[in-house]
């Protein structure tokens, strides 16, 4: 039996002025009153044309999210990596399953056995366990659940 080849969408042509928004942005947001507006003014643009190119950059695929980083546990919430080990014929609709939990932060396809791997951020600590348990009566699957156990600070930064 053969999977079928993932298809994915062709990339987005991007211009001068969509590149400098990218590298900027990864950045993040100045703590002020109209921090779109302050970017927006440092890229030579108006505040709505940065506002309309963030908002057909989501739309196009070619930023995944934009939106701000928590950290769950200083919240009181939960957090964590888990992973799945799902047959191939199955992944398209397990994938959906798994994205339709809203405590699904990110949900990443890896080539190893176990192919699918996510975060969880929950409202408390406890519910971690719970969902979990929901994932894997949701799936059929095993979740494997892997609770970070140091934190590290690593910058990324993807110059287009």
């Amino acid at each position: 039996m053969s999977a079928e080849p993932i298809t994915r969408p062709e990339p987005a042509t991007l211009d001068a002025a969509d590149r400098r928004i990218v590298n900027r942005l990864q950045d993040g947001l100045p703590l002020v009153a109209a921090p779109y507006a302050a970017v927006a003014a440092e890229l030579e643009l108006s505040e709505g044309e940065l506002l309309y190119r963030l908002e057909r950059l989501l739309e196009s695929g070619v930023l995944s999210r934009f939106g701000p980083m928590y950290h769950a546990e200083r919240l009181g919430g939960g957090l964590t990596l888990a992973a799945l080990a799902v047959p191939e014929p199955d992944y398209p609709r397990i994938t959906e399953l798994v994205n339709a939990f809203p405590e699904v932060a990110h949900n990443y396809r890896r080539e190893h056995r176990l192919n699918m791997w996510f975060v969880l951020a929950t409202e408390t600590p406890m519910r971690i366990d719970e969902v979990v348990a929901e994932i894997e009566a949701a799936t059929g699957l095993p979740v494997y659940n892997m609770p970070k156990q140091e934190e590290f600070h690593v910058r990324l930064h993807l110059p287009v």
